[in-house]
């Protein structure tokens, strides 16, 4: 198990091991149209290069998925106008899901929409770093994680085997890449852990996690399994935006 500190370093260390919890995969529909997958491939490959040549992106190693750490992303007083906004409209979690459970996501969410100067900063910085047209984002998504909650293992491409899809192909079709920025640390726990990647991520105010949610053909990839694990102590702000195939039409 490897985990990203902001020194840069990747020590070999197996003790976040013991809090892992299993995620079922067998549910899992990973048929997908051919030429839909062509097309993810392609764009990854312009996300790739551009990420590439942005200034403090970091691809960490990690058994396959693409990931990225981008230090320094967004200020202090930045993250701390997103806090501020997070905190005024938050509310339970919802999980998108054919049979949700409670306990599986507990954190507090509300949904960040250009006008504020924080929100529109952020949102042009990312749109930045990817290279992807505004109009594939979603909606920024603000979370708030207060001591035991957490996010259980979980993947943020839609599963084409469940009820939910159908409603997603109109709107935009699948996920392909993840954006998440911490916007603070909390005093203990709170890591975002990809269990079969063998990488840990500490939280760390300002810096930037992206993933590719598609394997190497652009198709729906397992290895992109992730959670946020439970914090500790304190409490932990995170800011996430997803990227689909096809215009957000929401």
């Amino acid at each position: 198990m490897s985990e990203f500190l902001d020194t840069g370093a990747w020590p070999t260390d197996d003790s976040h091991n013991t809090s892992l919890i299993s995620a079922p995969l067998s549910a899992l529909d990973l048929r997908d149209g051919h030429m839909e997958a062509l097309a993810r491939s392609d764009s990854a490959a312009r996300v790739r290069e551009r990420i590439a040549h942005y200034p403090g992106a970091v691809r960490i190693p990690a058994n396959g998925v693409e990931l990225y750490v981008v230090r320094n992303f967004i200020t202090v007083e930045e993250c701390q106008a997103l806090i501020r906004l997070i905190d005024a409209e938050r509310v339970p979690s919802p999980v998108v899901s054919d049979d949700p459970v409670p306990s599986y996501r507990t954190s507090e969410t509300c949904y960040l929409y250009p006008g504020p100067d924080a929100v529109t900063v952020v949102e042009n910085m990312l749109d930045d770093v990817t290279g992807i047209e505004p109009i594939f984002g979603e909606a920024l998504q603000g979370q708030r994680y207060a001591v035991g909650q957490e996010f259980k293992p979980h993947h943020d491409f839609f599963d084409t085997g469940q009820h939910y899809w159908r409603n997603q192909v109109p709107i935009g079709g699948q996920r392909t890449w993840s954006a998440m920025t911490f916007l603070n640390e909390p005093a203990l726990g709170g890591r975002t852990n990809f269990p079969t990647a063998g990488v840990v991520i500490a939280p760390k105010a300002g810096n930037l996690v992206i993933w590719n949610n598609m394997d190497a053909l652009g198709r729906p990839n397992p290895g992109s399994l992730h959670q946020g694990m439970p914090v500790e102590q304190g409490v932990k702000y995170v800011l996430t935006k997803w990227y689909r195939e096809r215009p957000w039409c929401q």
